[in-house]
């Protein structure tokens, strides 16, 4: 049996027929994360001409969190039974034509790359996508199923549903693969500006969580009985039910804490070499 298997209890077989998927499965939290030290690591970056941004250290901590400690949620259902993921690969959303169409796109093996180099590949796709027109397989067909009428259009997604997840077979003619979101999906709305969001769990996603990263701002925060001030970084999530629970968000949530309090480590591959 796959050693997975282990972390599924019977509440989450339960959960399975018991929600909807993911229409009333959804929790929904936000934290904060003291952020100084990896704002410090960029502005040091900077001087030796490397750009790198709270997102790429985020994406990082996020793989790293997702494969080490909480590996049993990096799964979708399909057929009522979980399917693992061997790989952790984070979807990033990406804002195009002048900020009038989002895209996405996915950071592979993630766990196990430094930070420069998440940089050096987000930069690579994004290109791509802006100045080649070259989307992640699967959001080049949304212009094809907008032009489908409705209730047409609907009828389809759900055969699009059907085929690739519970036949995990590539859908004809459409190149959508058969897991095309990855193990999540971030989503920068600090950029725009926005200090806490909560996203939606896109149901053709079938990732366990959608985090939402907020605008950096600097607070007072007590520091061994001295009030400092501080960059507090802040965070959305929501999460799948039918796969997450309480505990396993607080075990999701610490230890993306506790690596963003290590940019360094964080700036380091995390492969078996």
């Amino acid at each position: 049996m796959n050693e997975k298997q282990n972390y599924i209890s019977p509440w989450r077989l339960l959960a399975i027929s018991a929600y909807k998927a993911p229409s009333d499965s959804k929790i929904y939290g936000t934290f904060e994360v003291d952020v100084t030290d990896v704002l410090n690591y960029i502005e040091k970056a900077k001087g030796k001409g490397k750009k790198l941004t709270i997102t790429h250290f985020v994406i990082a901590a996020l793989a790293r969190t997702l494969h080490e400690d909480v590996p049993e949620i990096n799964c979708y259902i399909t057929r009522g039974k979980f399917k693992f993921r061997k790989n952790v690969n984070i979807c990033i959303s990406v804002s195009i034509d002048e900020g009038t169409e989002m895209t996405a796109v996915i950071i592979k093996k993630a766990n196990e790359l430094s930070v420069s180099e998440i940089c050096d590949k987000l930069n690579e796709e994004v290109e791509k996508i802006r100045l080649k027109g070259e989307e992640l397989e699967g959001f080049d067909a949304k212009k094809f199923l907008s032009k489908i009428p409705w209730p047409f259009r609907t009828w389809f997604v759900k055969l699009i549903k059907f085929w690739v997840y519970d036949l995990g077979l590539k859908f004809p003619f459409l190149n959508i693969p058969s897991d095309p979101f990855g193990s999540l999906i971030l989503s920068n709305i600090g950029s725009l500006g926005l200090t806490v969001g909560l996203g939606a769990l896109f149901p053709l996603g079938r990732v366990p969580a959608v985090i939402m990263i907020g605008k950096i701002q600097d607070k007072p925060v007590v520091i061994n009985g001295e009030i400092k001030i501080r960059s507090i970084l802040p965070f959305g999530g929501t999460f799948d039910h039918r796969i997450v629970d309480g505990a396993q968000i607080s075990k999701f949530v610490l230890g993306a804490v506790h690596r963003l309090q290590k940019p360094e480590q964080l700036d380091k591959p995390n492969r078996k070499e």
